[in-house]
């Protein structure tokens, strides 16, 4: 089995914020050019992998699906020698001062998130979390030579490096959800040595964390039969431990709800008990918070189920995930599609 340990490293590696995924986009489409038959963007910039079944014309076909676009921030404002910040996406406040950054001006430039002395900020928020609004980035530049370089809407992605921990766990940011691009590409190589009869397309979307963007437009573009989407959930740790969270190295989890097809449910429940994979049903009362929203609206409806794959601190730069929870998730994949028959679709419905 190839060891996706330097892949992931790779990706975690690079910026590709949402709405600016190429830099990360590149090297995903390097790494998948030698398993699928072509690639190509959509309009929006997602990447579109494509593997012909062996079924006779016509024939169904089936999209897997993650988002590769990452959390960061932005520059919002010059005050002398230091920038005010903003977020893309979902960026968690409390743990940005002291965080290494990179600003892409008009060069790449290191810098660090700070905060002013306690005493200095509103009494409201004395000794308490510091709102975004209140931290800076200060790169060392001079005032000068930083106007020079920095425009308000420069990227500012995290700069910490990938950490490699005991039991195969690799922390890090842009974890969500480059641990799922790594899921899809253990998936491709699987197939590679598999007959399939439908059609395969493999999508990484972009804008996932702020517009869902992607994931619609590839959809209404490439109009798959059924869409598999694989994100991330809620991983156990120190203070969340109840039944919203999943273990570390537990496997996968199944979504569950109005957001998911209860056939293609029922079918990889059952596909991940034949094959001695461990998982858990992961419930939503609502929609899912993921592409599969999206997904599963486009154009007449699309039969969409959702994967993920447990990550411990989410939306911070010291996402921590288990390796063998990617590889579990990339093989189930495979499995899935190269089981698929061409009377498949003649067995889904809302029952």
């Amino acid at each position: 089995m190839t060891d996706f340990t330097p892949f992931l490293k790779e990706l975690i590696s690079a910026p590709g914020l949402s709405g600016h995924e190429s830099p990360v986009c590149d090297l995903i489409a390097n790494q998948w050019k030698p398993l699928v038959e072509k690639l190509s963007l959509s309009p929006l910039g997602s990447l579109h992998g494509f593997r012909r079944g062996e079924a006779p014309d016509p024939r169904s076909s089936v999209l897997i699906s993650a988002h590769m676009d990452a959390i960061g921030l932005m520059v919002k404002g010059l005050e002398e020698e230091f920038l005010r910040l903003t977020s893309v996406g979902g960026v968690d406040a409390r743990v940005l001062p002291g965080q290494l950054v990179t600003v892409h001006g008009r060069q790449d430039i290191p810098g660090v998130v700070v905060m002013p002395p306690d005493w200095l900020l509103p009494t409201e928020i004395h000794n308490g979390n510091v709102p975004i609004e209140y931290l800076w980035i200060d790169t060392g530049l001079t005032a000068q030579r930083l106007a020079r370089l920095v425009r308000v809407g420069d990227l500012v992605s995290f700069a910490q490096p990938p950490l490699e921990l005991s039991g195969e766990v690799i922390a890090g940011h842009s974890l969500d959800n480059r641990v799922s691009i790594v899921a899809l590409t253990h998936c491709l190589q699987e197939l590679t040595q598999r007959v399939h009869q439908w059609d395969v397309w493999v999508v990484a979307t972009v804008q996932e964390e702020e517009t869902l963007g992607g994931a619609a437009t590839s959809a209404f573009q490439l109009r798959p039969d059924v869409a598999v989407v694989v994100d991330v959930t809620y991983g156990r740790g120190p203070g969340a431990d109840d039944h919203r969270t999943f273990p570390l190295g537990g496997g996968l989890t199944l979504g569950w709800g109005p957001n998911v097809h209860p056939t293609l449910f029922k079918a990889f429940k059952t596909l991940a008990e034949e094959l001695e994979i461990p998982y858990s049903v992961e419930v939503f009362a609502h929609h899912s918070g993921t592409d599969a929203i999206a997904l599963q609206v486009t154009a007449e409806g699309i039969p969409t189920v959702l994967l993920s794959i447990p990550l411990r601190y989410m939306h911070t730069p010291v996402e921590m995930v288990m390796m063998k929870d990617i590889q579990r998730t990339g093989r189930l994949l495979a499995e899935f599609i190269a089981r698929l028959g061409p009377d498949f679709m003649n067995k889904v419905n809302m029952d």
